[in-house]
């Protein structure tokens, strides 16, 4: 594995919709206490739902470790799902998706670009494209269909 990936969140929020997470610290807290790190808003998340422990190998490479609730403490109330499996704990992979109840949706990525990031601040684009261009944006992403993408974002991937 090559040691310039990044390690990315695609976070889906029920009430702050779409944004990335860039990690890099050797630990995060995801949940909707003003404390975490990751905070997300969903009356579904606990308020210490997971946390994130950087793993270093010994080649110099990295992943990261999801933990249900705070490591050696108190899991979470509704626990998590990694691609549909309910787990206390998973190594994650690329393209893995973490659930966390209904409406919040997580999708890991690893990346070698600087700027990978394939969503706008907004989801309202500057310019329309066609549903055939966002409809393929989505399913290489494996996302749920937003209403509209810009140009731009759907040829990042190409």
């Amino acid at each position: 594995m090559p040691l310039d990936l990044k390690h990315i969140l695609l976070i889906e929020d029920d009430r702050s919709g779409l944004h990335q997470h860039v990690l890099g610290a050797s630990i995060h807290f995801i949940g909707r206490d003003p404390k975490c790190d990751i905070r997300l808003t969903s009356q579904f998340v606990s308020r210490r739902q997971a946390t994130l422990v950087k793993i270093v190998n010994e080649d110099g490479s990295s992943i990261y470790r999801i933990v249900d609730g705070i490591p050696k403490g108190k899991s979470s109330s509704n626990g998590m799902f990694i691609n549909g499996r309910k787990t206390p704990a998973c190594d994650l992979q690329d393209r893995d998706v973490i659930m966390f109840g209904p409406h919040v949706r997580i999708t890991y990525r690893l990346s070698e670009l600087d700027d990978y990031f394939p969503f706008e601040d907004t989801l309202v684009p500057t310019k329309e494209i066609s549903e055939d261009e966002t409809y393929r944006y989505c399913r290489d992403l494996e996302l749920p269909r937003p209403q509209r993408l810009t140009q731009e974002q759907v040829l990042r991937l190409d």
